[in-house]
Order: C-alpha cells, then structure tokens, then sequence
C-alpha cells in the first residue's frame, strides 16, 4: 500500500467538498495554491462558469482531474427519454473536453425522481432496467470518445431517487453484462461513503480489479449522522475502517487517486475554503 504520510501527491477534491465557499475558479485557485494535484468538478459549476472557462482554468493551474460528476439518472418515462439521452451525451462531451479520466454515473431511482415531470412509478424492477439500458447506449456514445464511465453504487437509503444500484456486486454485474471483455471502457466508481458497509464489499474490489476500478472517493460516516444526504464526515471523524480498505482497492491493482468528497452543510460547508483544504491535506496523510 502506498504511503500517503509524508505528501499528498495522491490526493484530489471533489469540488463538492467546498461548493458552497467559492465558484470553480476560486475551487481550482485553492488547490493550486494548496499543493493538491487534481479535482474531480461537478457539472453545475462547470456550467456556471462555462466549459471553455473550466477548461481553461484546470489547464492553467496544471491540476489533474480524477473523474467528473456526474452522468446517469437514467430512469424516465418515454416523454422525457430523448432529455436523458442528450443529457448524458453532453456530460461525456464536457469529460472530454476537461481531460476527465472518467464520467461518474449515479444512476438514477424511480423515474419521476430521476427526471422530474415522468410518469410516477413503484417497480424498481423497471427502473434498474432502463438504468441498464441507459447505460449501454450511452456505452455506444462514450466508447469511441474514449470516456469511461464508473458506475457509481449509492447506498441502499437512495434507492427511490438518486440510485437503485447499491452495492458493488449490482455494478460489477451491470458491468460483466455490457463490456464482458473488461476493456476499461466501463467499471466502478467505489465510495467509502456508499459501500463501507457491505459486507461483501472485500470481495467486490477483487472482483473489480484493476479494469473496473476506475475512481476511488473518501469520507466518513458520522454517528449519529444528521442529514442522508448533507451530513458527511470529514476522514478520522467517523466509524469507516479507511486503512484496509485502501490496501484492498491498491491490492486490486488501483493507483489513482483518493478523491476527498464531503457534503456538509452545518460543517464543513461553513468553514473557510483554506481550512477545509488544510484538513483534507492533513487527514489525508494521517487516516486516508
């Protein structure tokens, strides 16, 4: 297992993580500043700034970037489907252009949570369907642009509207059935904070192997955790054993980055964008 403790050559932020402290431009400026080598950028703050400007500026700074958010929410009723699919064509044009290693893709629930104004529905049967479906045409999109996509299981509390995928075995199949010849084109991206607790999780990094493992996302988990969704720990903060998870997923071959994704809105969000980096960078090489 690499040894994080003396630099954080290998770490990366999810402009998530600070989202609410500054634009992409203020983001990408930060983590110059701070010595942090990648980001991985959220499709909103491209826009509110533009592609071209997004580009520019990641170029500019020399910063690496470790994925892109996000793809998917592929469940729609027949109304919205060309808006799904031209949707996630433009998310993989925007990956190409920044130099994103790979397209995350959470993939969606029920259809009228995934695309607002569809038909509502009940079968998540159906909507693990479409979501399979949706994922190989945008294959056949992505493919010759040369953009992988990580499917990105979420844990099982948002199965109704961000993810009816859920573990890394419901991924790694999904990827097993529309690239059966693990050409990298299509793997996992694996999130301590989505999959810590499952307990086949070991053997679905294996699995994975160095093919599938295509984004690798730190945080923790709080006890008690006050929001689903905005409630995320800073590393050390929380009950995930983050060490041997690490050596599972470099064991499997991963030597990416360890991507630092925080949503906290009564923390982390409220605190200087210098003092979340500092941290980020601190307990990256301390518990990462």
């Amino acid at each position: 297992m690499r040894d994080f403790s003396h630099d954080h050559r290998w770490l990366s932020i999810n402009t998530a993580t600070v989202r609410k402290q500054g634009d992409l431009l203020a983001i990408v400026e930060a983590c110059a500043r701070h010595g942090i080598r990648a980001i991985s950028p959220w499709r909103d703050q491209v826009a509110a700034i533009g592609l071209a400007r997004a580009v520019a500026a990641v170029r500019e700074a020399g910063l690496d970037l470790s994925g892109y958010c996000r793809g998917g929410m592929f469940p729609a009723d027949r109304a919205h489907a060309a808006e799904m699919r031209d949707d996630n064509r433009r998310a993989v044009d925007e990956a190409v252009a920044l130099g994103a290693p790979c397209l995350v893709l959470v993939v969606g629930g029920l259809p009228h949570f995934s695309r607002p104004g569809s038909a509502p529905s009940h079968d998540l049967a159906a909507a693990r369907a479409q979501v399979e479906d949706g994922i190989a045409a945008l294959l056949d999109y992505a493919k010759p642009a040369g953009m992988p996509l990580a499917i990105e299981p979420l844990h099982p509390m948002y199965a109704a509207d961000r993810a009816c995928v859920n573990t890394m075995a419901q991924a790694l199949d999904i990827c097993d059935r529309l690239d059966p010849g693990r050409t990298g084109a299509l793997g996992v991206a694996c999130d301590l904070y989505h999959v810590w607790w499952d307990p086949d999780l070991f053997a679905g990094i294996a699995r994975a192997g160095r093919e599938r493992l295509l984004a690798y996302h730190v945080c923790d988990w709080l006890v008690p955790t006050r929001d689903l969704l905005l409630d995320r720990g800073m590393m050390g903060d929380g009950v995930i054993a983050m060490r041997p998870i690490r050596r599972a997923v470099e064991a499997a071959g991963f030597s990416g980055y360890s991507e630092v994704e925080i949503f906290s809105e009564q923390n982390w969000w409220q605190r200087p964008m210098d003092e979340v980096l500092a941290t980020c960078i601190a307990r990256h090489r301390e518990v990462v």
